[in-house]
């Protein structure tokens, strides 16, 4: 039995599908996470260059857009657990070019920027009440890692019982086998898989 009819055969990998009311949500395609000598690597740097046609189909359709950043205090005193296990994520403080928005993807006026120090979009920061005041039922999810924080964002938006699609092609990870493998669970489990092409189609 293949691992796909394991799954099928409990019941899971079905389509949640797209609601009436879609957002974005790019996560962390900053400067450092595209740079390879820092945080980059693996898939990500064209995971964004697909992203920019993304998020130029969302704006076009006047979805609601959120940006994240990870951004910790210049003294590292809001550090936590999560700079233990990574210390050099203590680099994204505010004014760091490695925590900056990519060019390529510079928010816009009335687009939420998201300053978070874990991994999911959604801990402890405005990201469900921006959702909320916008009366999103689906949210579509691009950026990186992968396996930290697109998952942890991911796992979270259906736990606010939020339809989820994530962008296989605008997700990257600085590892493919890490990449694959939490793709594949996610699809099981917590969203939907399409492509941008696919994504263009449906909306």
């Amino acid at each position: 039995m293949s691992e796909l009819e394991v799954y099928a055969r409990q019941g899971m990998g079905n389509a949640s599908g797209f609601g009436a009311a879609p957002a974005l949500c790019i996560v962390d395609f900053v400067v450092g996470f595209a740079d390879p000598a820092h945080f980059g690597g693996g898939n990500i740097a064209p995971a964004i260059a697909q992203t920019v046609h993304l998020l130029a189909h969302a704006r076009a359709r006047g979805w609601p857009v959120a940006h994240t950043r990870v951004v910790y205090a210049d003294d590292g005193s809001d550090a936590g657990v999560f700079t233990m296990k990574a210390p050099s994520l203590r680099k994204l403080t505010e004014t760091s070019p490695l925590s900056q928005i990519v060019p390529e993807l510079a928010p816009r006026a009335g687009e939420l920027v998201v300053r978070k120090r874990g991994a999911s979009a959604f801990f402890e920061t405005t990201l469900s009440g921006f959702l909320r005041l916008h009366r999103v039922d689906t949210l579509v999810v691009a950026g990186c890692t992968t396996s930290g924080c697109v998952r942890a964002t991911v796992v979270d938006a259906m736990q606010h019982d939020l339809r989820t699609i994530v962008a296989v092609d605008c997700v990257g990870d600085r590892a493919i086998g890490p990449h694959e493998a939490n793709l594949f669970d996610m699809g099981q489990k917590y969203a939907d898989l399409l492509t941008l092409a696919e994504i263009l189609a449906k909306q």
